[in-house]
C-alpha cells in the first residue's frame, strides 16, 4: 500500500516536470526500497548512534511517553510531544513525575522508558477510557482511543465523512481523498470473482 501511495506520488512529479520540461520520465518503484524508507526513526536512530535498534512494542522510538496505555475499559494512545505535555500529563494523572529527576527532560524519560511507563500504568488502569481521554484532550495532549474495526465504522467522525461506502451491494472503504468537496470514490463496485469490469477510460 505504501509502495502505491508514493507511486502515485511519483507520477505526479513526473507529469508536473513533464508539462516543465515536455520530457517524459522512467519511475521505477520497489518494495524493498519502500520498505526501508518507512523505518525513518529507527533507520536515523543506528544512522546517527551505530546503535542497534530494539523492539519497544507500540511506543514511540524517539519521544516517551507515546504509546498505548491500558484503562478500565480498553487501551488508550497517549502521545506526548514534548516536556510540557509530560507536566500537563502528570496534571490530569494527578501524579508528580513530571519533577522527578529520571523523567524532567525526554532525553531522561528515554534512558527511563521501563520505570516511567510502568509508573504511568498503574495510574491509567483506575480510569474509564472515556473520561481519561476527555481529560487529556482538554489539557491539549494528543490521546486516542484504540478501537476495534465495528467501533470505527461506528464513530461519529467516520460516518460523517462517509468513509464505508456500498456499490451494487458490495462494500467497500471509500478513498481518503477529497477535491474541492467530492470524495474520490469510483461510482462502480469491486469486481467479483471471475468478474471483470471495463476501465472508465480508454
Amino acid at each position: 500500500m505504501f509502495t502505491g501511495v508514493y507511486s502515485a506520488v511519483a507520477v505526479l512529479a513526473a507529469l508536473n516536470r513533464r508539462n516543465e520540461t515536455q520530457v517524459g520520465a522512467h519511475i521505477d518503484m520497489a518494495l524493498l526500497d519502500t520498505q526501508v524508507s518507512v523505518m525513518g526513526n529507527q533507520a536515523l536512530n543506528w544512522m546517527t548512534s551505530g546503535v542497534v535498534p530494539r523492539r519497544v512494542g507500540n511506543g514511540h522510538a524517539n519521544l516517551v511517553p507515546y504509546q498505548a496505555f491500558p484503562t478500565r475499559d480498553g487501551d488508550l494512545i497517549i502521545a506526548v510531544g514534548n516536556d510540557g505535555q509530560f507536566a500537563a500529563l502528570c496534571r490530569v494523572l494527578d501524579i508528580a513525575l513530571d519533577r522527578d529527576e529520571r523523567f524532567i527532560t525526554n532525553p531522561q524519560r528515554i534512558r527511563n522508558r521501563a520505570d516511567l511507563i510502568e509508573a504511568l500504568e498503574v495510574i491509567t488502569v483506575q480510569w474509564g477510557r472515556e473520561e481519561l481521554f476527555e481529560q487529556l484532550e482538554q489539557a491539549g495532549i494528543p490521546a486516542g482511543p484504540i478501537n476495534e474495526l465495528d467501533q470505527v465504522f461506528a464513530n461519529p467522525q467516520v460516518i460523517a465523512r462517509g468513509m464505508a461506502i456500498e456499490r451494487h451491494g458490495r462494500p467497500g472503504v471509500a478513498s481518503p481523498i477529497v477535491i474541492d468537496g467530492v470524495r474520490m470514490a469510483s461510482d462502480r463496485p469491486a469486481p467479483g470473482l471471475p468478474e471483470e469490469i471495463e476501465p472508465d477510460f480508454q
